[in-house]
């Protein structure tokens, strides 16, 4: 009985051995929308292999630090702990373990190695022997090739200590090394092992308290406070250009990534809704539960990954998880997460392509975990790689099928419409960029839409034009002779408002002193800049339009135009009655009412006019907005001082005092609002007291 349990775990242990890992995939994903809000999606990748130390039969890791994967997709691991590196195939299987090496007829060996990269061009292994305080460059068989001490130069800070933590080397073989407390940047070595100098550099982040303290502080306090230094860099990557992809661990860091050119310059391109942050959001979705949870705090990242046709991965160390964006910044995915199970880590410390995979080597768990794209992971990678070869066709059809099982990814839709917009189908191209929400390319198929539309319409925008223009000179004939025979003080009193808007001193006087004001039109005026509110919000044109759809209420309108209008005439009523003001209550709703009428005769065809604006063309949008602000504040200010018969001076400083109350009143609204909520709370709970007892 006992040898037969022996055979079945013999069996079993030899079937675990470097075999896929039949893991259940995660519930769902998430990626972030325009509104910076988490929203469900498929999971890019799942785990497809764990590799363990002693699976291979050289005992467990030991506090693994790094990960390489060469040109053959031969992966090397820098197993720390245990001051080895680990070399093994494309398929996980064990191809050697460098634990020491000839240097010179002795017996050399690593100390607490942190970093191993390969040469892509000799295929030459460089380890980053930390405690040594050296870098190791060798063959992939072991044999020495030379060792590279501690920089000499006058750039080193002096008693500055060296210990090299990451290392890589480009085409040029000049030596890029990250080491422990170089605050100045990445350390550059040239092919001879000479230091050049520092590249990349952070920028120092203080607070400006502290500053202002240190700025009058003594020397010995300012000896003791903490000093301002940069931050240094975590880990990074070569592109297949040359360029440095460069994480620093900095929390609640702007720019955590970096891709650094020769020149020290950092060049990432930033152009998605957000920067390459990791979680910008505090608030994350829970699809089974259809809830929210909360996930405060920004993310951390450790390493980052280059992975061809301008995409990249960076591995956060707050949540272990691995964002990946394209060239332009954008979000594309993002796996993983704190927990045992396979799709999940404990103590993620690098990761590392291994051809369209993903391995993540996890301290915690003492394992490497290789990652396999699905087929929504697939998709997304091949509509990006597509895009930036140029073949936008073949990029919408992945992305067709990406829309199929996540019908939020807006790139998806970006990359349809500049597929569309390559074809010339401009119009059609507009609404894909609209369900992307990209504004700049929805400016240029607008535009090109746009000239289209009136070269092939030419004749009919022209007559519309034509007739415009004749309806308007006849209006002025019709108008005219009106004149002659109705004097223009006897105006109809639903015209007065519009005179008011260009002879404010004189209308508001007869206003006031000839009774021409009438209450009911200042609050017709009222409901129709409400109404124009609703209609400019919902249905301003999309270049301008930031509001979100499932945000708009008609009610807001009646908080934010309504209660304001109310709370300026009580409060002004109440001030002025105290500072000698002449005007009743029902003159300064009619004057603040008909001060309000630029407000619906500048935003309604403001409204149509957004529409066919581009990108470059908004600032005429926003000064309509100004221009409507302003001449509404000068048609208050000129009836609060007619109405009231108050100078300058003494109107200004009654707006600004009417400001206040306004002010005082909601805050007393509050106030008593929040009592009688008490008072309510502990009636019910006095009740339900009552009721227990009895």
């Amino acid at each position: 009985m006992i040898r037969r349990w022996t055979v079945w775990l013999c069996v079993l242990a030899l079937l675990a051995v470097g075999t896929p890992v039949k893991a259940e995939a995660p519930d769902h994903g998430y990626n972030y929308s325009y509104w910076r809000e988490a929203e469900p999606a498929p999971y890019p990748y799942v785990a497809e292999q764990t590799i363990y130390g002693s699976d291979l039969g050289i005992g467990n890791w030991n506090e693994p630090q790094d990960v390489f994967v060469d040109g053959d997709r031969h992966i090397y691991i820098a197993d720390t702990g245990n001051n080895r590196i680990v070399h093994l195939d494309e398929k996980g299987n064990l191809a050697g373990v460098i634990a020491s090496f000839d240097n010179g007829g002795t017996k050399d060996t690593f100390n607490k190695p942190s970093g191993v990269y390969v040469d892509r061009t000799r295929q030459h292994l460089f380890v980053a022997d930390t405690q040594n305080g050296r870098v190791v460059e060798m063959e992939r068989s072991g044999k020495l090739i030379r060792v590279y001490g501690a920089p000499v130069s006058d750039m080193i800070p002096k008693g500055f200590q060296y210990f090299p933590l990451k290392v890589a080397v480009d085409k040029t073989q000049r030596l890029y090394v990250i080491a422990q407390g170089a605050y100045e940047g990445i350390m550059e070595f040239d092919a001879k092992g000479s230091f050049r100098g520092y590249v990349g550099t952070n920028k120092v982040r203080f607070s400006p308290v502290d500053l202002f303290w240190k700025r009058f502080s003594t020397r010995e306090q300012s000896s003791q406070m903490q000093l301002f230094l940069p931050i240094e860099f975590a880990n990074m990557d070569l592109d297949d250009k040359g360029f440095i992809y460069a994480v620093s661990s900095e929390v609640n860091a702007s720019n955590p990534i970096k891709r650094i050119n020769p020149g020290g310059e950092d060049v990432l391109r930033r152009e998605g809704y957000f920067d390459p942050v990791g979680d910008v959001s505090a608030i994350q979705v829970d699809a089974s539960k259809q809830k929210t949870v909360q996930n405060a705090g920004s993310s951390t990242f450790i390493d980052v990954i280059y992975d061809g046709s301008g995409m990249y991965s960076a591995l956060d160390s707050r949540r272990n998880r691995i964002f990946t964006y394209d060239g332009d910044g954008n979000m594309l995915y993002q796996f993983g997460g704190v927990g045992m199970s396979e799709n999940r880590f404990q103590k993620p410390t690098a990761l590392a392509m291994l051809g369209d995979r993903v391995a993540v080597l996890d301290a915690g768990m003492n394992r490497l975990a290789v990652f396999a794209p699905t087929r929504y992971g697939s998709l997304i990678r091949d509509g990006v790689k597509a895009h930036f070869n140029g073949k936008d066709d073949e990029a919408a059809t992945h992305w067709e099928e990406v829309l199929k099982l996540n019908a939020n990814f807006d790139i998806a839709y970006i990359g349809i419409g500049k597929s569309l917009l390559q074809k010339g189908e401009n119009k059609q191209a507009l609404q894909f960029f609209k369900n992307g929400n990209n504004r700049k390319y929805y400016s240029e198929a607008l535009n090109r839409y746009r000239s289209e539309y009136l070269w092939n319409h030419f004749g009919t925008v022209m007559s519309v034009v034509i007739g415009a223009a004749g309806a308007l000179l006849a209006l002025r004939i019709v108008r005219a002779r009106r004149k002659a025979v109705i004097h223009y003080a006897d105006t109809a009193a639903w015209r007065m408002p519009l005179r008011t808007m260009v002879r404010p001193f004189s209308s508001f006087w007869e206003l006031k002193y000839e009774n021409k004001g009438k209450v009911a039109i200042a609050l017709f005026i009222l409901l129709m800049l409400v109404v124009t509110m609703i209609l400019k919000r919902q249905y301003a044109g999309f270049v301008v339009n930031f509001n979100k759809p499932t945000e708009l209420s008609s009610i807001d309108e009646l908080k934010y135009i309504i209660l304001p209008f109310l709370l300026f005439c009580v409060s002004n009523w109440s001030l002025t009655t105290l500072m000698d003001g002449e005007g009743k209550f029902k003159e300064i709703v009619t004057a603040t009412g008909y001060a309000a009428l630029p407000l619906v005769i500048v935003f309604l065809p403001q409204i149509g006019i957004s529409n066919v604006m581009t990108e470059a063309e908004s600032p005429f949008y926003y000064l309509l907005d100004s221009v409507a602000y302003l001449w509404f504040a000068w048609l208050l200010f000129v009836g609060t001082m007619t109405v009231h018969q108050y100078s300058i001076g003494k109107t200004v400083a009654t707006l600004f005092l009417t400001v206040l109350v306004m002010a005082f009143i909601v805050f007393l609204g509050i106030l008593c609002f929040s009592l009688v909520q008490q008072m309510a709370t502990f009636i019910q709970a006095l009740y339900r007291e009552i009721i227990v007892r009895l």
